[in-house]
């Protein structure tokens, strides 16, 4: 059976936005709920993306000084502004809330929010860079994308995934704006899957790190 190019890429995404929507529909327990999303996407990771994923990375200050510049930039407008994510800009029908999905019981679960941390630190990252930056970014300048180089740029392929990263992020969308932008232009400066992944993960690490020692769970949604 041939299977297209594309799958390594796209099929962590898609599993990933499923666990989403099934959580919409059927919620499992907290626990449980981790504990699958975790070992579903390992091995989707696998199975599918494996061939195509590569960490070496080539500018680790740089990298991790990038996800700590985007972190600053997350929490920085509600730092600066209360109330700022109240906005109707930012919660409407369209957007939805800041608001997270963990119960009190689960941001109180030493489990759930271990494994929670680990899903957005390890597995995030590499399922979004695969499909954002080195698939679709590729993708909208030429369907057959293993000919277009990593870090590629056009004007239409940067400014459509950095628009469509944002809407991901609902009621973050703003950050999330800025945070594609930079990860963009990392990408087209570095040509290198790693560093994406790298930067991607600090962001992510320093995110869940205060989400969980200030209590600000609404960054989870």
């Amino acid at each position: 059976m041939i299977r297209s190019p594309s799958v390594p890429y796209v099929a962590p995404f898609a599993v990933f936005l499923g666990f989403l929507a099934l959580h919409s529909i059927v919620p499992l327990p907290e626990l449980g709920d981790q504990v699958l999303r975790l070992v579903v996407m390992t091995l989707i990771l696998f199975f599918f993306a494996r061939p195509v994923l590569d960490f070496r990375v080539q500018e680790w200050v740089a990298s991790v000084l990038i996800g700590v510049v985007v972190f600053a930039i997350w929490i920085g407008p509600d730092l600066l502004f209360p109330n700022y994510r109240r906005h109707w800009l930012f919660e409407n029908s369209i957007t939805g809330a800041a608001r997270t999905s963990l119960s009190t019981v689960g941001q109180a679960h030493t489990g759930v929010l271990a494994l929670r941390t680990l899903r957005a630190v390890v597995i995030v990252p590499i399922v979004e860079e695969l499909f954002w930056r080195a698939w679709l970014m590729r993708w909208l300048i030429h369907p057959n994308f293993q000919k277009i180089p990593l870090g590629a740029y056009t004007h239409q392929s940067f400014w459509v995934v950095a628009v469509l990263f944002a809407s991901e992020h609902g009621a973050y969308w703003d950050v999330g704006l800025l945070a594609a932008v930079i990860f963009n232009w990392w990408m087209v400066r570095t040509k290198s899957l790693g560093d994406l992944i790298l930067a991607h993960a600090v962001a992510n690490a320093c995110l869940s790190a205060y989400v969980v020692g200030a209590g600000k769970w609404e960054y989870w949604l």
